[in-house]
């Protein structure tokens, strides 16, 4: 059983290579595992008809909104766990995973009782259609419930993954998503229960998924959640901030996406939603991988910023960057290649699989630059630089995203609604190229003063 002092030594002394290696496979196999959520209800769903398929794309957009809530508390906290773990005050440690924990199971109740309420008017606001709109309805009314338990597991989750016990955060989220992937086709055939069905799978899952990974804080020396350590001092909130807000801005305007994508596709119809909308998920799919090897990262490179360890975060982003390009190069030739299977894989009908066999060569012309997009914002969050973390985390997904769906449909029609994403991705690469540049030239300055200070304390 590891303990908080053999994860400092791992993290701080071992292979930079091996640390990155042994957090990420759980952290991509939970990640793989979460994207997983959302092809099995889009592909067993999509067995139902194009308006179904369409209609979990559109609810994709606020579930993405409620993942930013959990993914804000349980970076905002994580963050400062891993950089006190780094520093060897166990204790402040302790009060910020409760306190991070307390916060996101709250706010996950906050969405689940006001956003039911309004699930009409919600539905109609994320780009339902007419016809598209009663799947919506069925389906939203009924994920909405499993807010609490989704908030709550992903920050235990990121918490967890922070203190360098990646292994125990993976069984929480594979349990839910597995049982999942077993309901779906139960709930919604064999019960038909249609859209619904998918729905209670989900909102369960995620129910399960909660409870194994409480459990599972208690494992491999980490720090356990106790009400008790609850604390509302407004410090821990702003740290919170800091360390969480980038990840609430990603994720958030991935939704605003979403939905800005959702509004354009109505205008060209259903299938237009619905090809959309299965590209979206299938390219998450890939991308989790390398988002998983980037949440690898992250334990290394808050416990080594900590203790002033500068090289070895760097060497630790450059690896990420170099695997998770040559990775998605890999995948990017071959959806190129099988476009029209992959889509056809989930809806074949000719319509869709036109829209989506585009959208998805599109993407790929970007894919190779996901890495370091990715890499340079979690870096910039987890060294406690909130302005350009935010700045980056907005570029992919809403400095450019938005106006770009905004404008380039109404220039190229179709064409230029598929192609939004790639153009985002290019102009988001330029921007975190020179962000990543500024902070290791910030990194080798402080490594100057810290030689300095040595050698002056050597003359004494």
């Amino acid at each position: 059983m590891h303990t908080s002092r053999d994860n400092f030594r791992f993290l701080t002394e071992a292979p930079v290579h091996r640390v990155v290696l042994t957090m990420a496979v759980p952290t991509i196999i939970s990640m793989l595992v979460t994207a997983l959520y959302n092809l099995a209800d889009t592909f067993f769903v999509s067995q139902i008809n194009t308006q179904a398929t369409a209609a979990v794309g559109i609810v994709f957009s606020i579930m993405s909104m409620v993942q930013a809530l959990g993914f804000f508390f349980g970076h905002g906290s994580g963050n400062y766990v891993a950089r006190k773990l780094g520093a060897r005050q166990t204790e402040e440690a302790e009060v910020m995973a409760a306190t991070g924990f307390a916060y996101s199971l709250t706010a996950g109740m906050l969405v689940a009782l006001l956003a039911c309420f309004f699930t009409t008017d919600l539905s109609l606001a994320l780009g339902s259609t007419a016809t598209i709109l009663p799947y919506t309805e069925a389906y939203l009314g009924i994920a909405l419930w499993g807010a609490p338990f989704m908030t709550a597991s992903l920050t235990l989750n990121n918490q967890m993954r922070f203190q360098g016990n990646a292994g125990y955060a993976m069984f929480g989220i594979l349990s839910g998503a597995l049982l999942n992937v077993v309901l779906d086709p139960l709930l919604i055939f064999v019960f038909d229960m249609g859209i619904q069905g998918a729905a209670c799978a989900t909102v369960v899952s995620q129910f399960v998924g909660f409870l194994v990974l409480l459990r599972m804080t208690r494992e491999g020396g980490g720090i356990r959640i106790r009400l008790s350590r609850v604390s509302f001092r407004p410090t821990l909130l702003k740290e919170i901030l800091f360390g969480g807000t980038p990840s609430l801005m990603r994720q958030g305007l991935t939704g605003l996406s979403v939905i800005a994508l959702n509004l354009a596709a109505a205008r060209f119809g259903d299938s237009a939603i619905a090809g959309m909308s299965i590209v979206s998920r299938s390219c998450y799919f890939v991308f989790a991988a390398t988002i998983g090897l980037g949440q690898g990262f992250q334990p290394l490179c808050g416990f080594c910023y900590g203790a002033r360890r500068y090289d070895r975060v760097r060497e630790g982003f450059f690896f990420c960057v170099k695997t998770g390009s040559v990775f998605l190069l890999t995948c990017a030739v071959a959806g190129m290649v099988f476009a029209p299977e992959i889509v056809s894989f989930f809806r074949d009908e000719a319509e869709v699989v036109a829209v989506g066999a585009a959208a998805l060569r599109w993407q790929m012309v970007s894919f190779v630059l996901l890495p370091t997009i990715g890499l340079t914002n979690m870096m910039m969050q987890t060294i406690r630089r909130p302005l350009e973390a935010n700045f980056v985390a907005a570029a992919r997904s809403g400095l450019f995203f938005i106006p770009l769906v905004l404008g380039l449909p109404r220039c190229w029609g179709l064409t230029g609604l598929e192609m939004c994403q790639a153009v985002s991705d290019v102009l988001s690469f330029v921007v975190c190229f020179f962000i990543a540049r500024r902070a290791f030239r910030m990194m080798r300055r402080l490594e100057n003063e810290k030689g300095t200070v040595q050698n002056t304390e050597g003359m004494f």
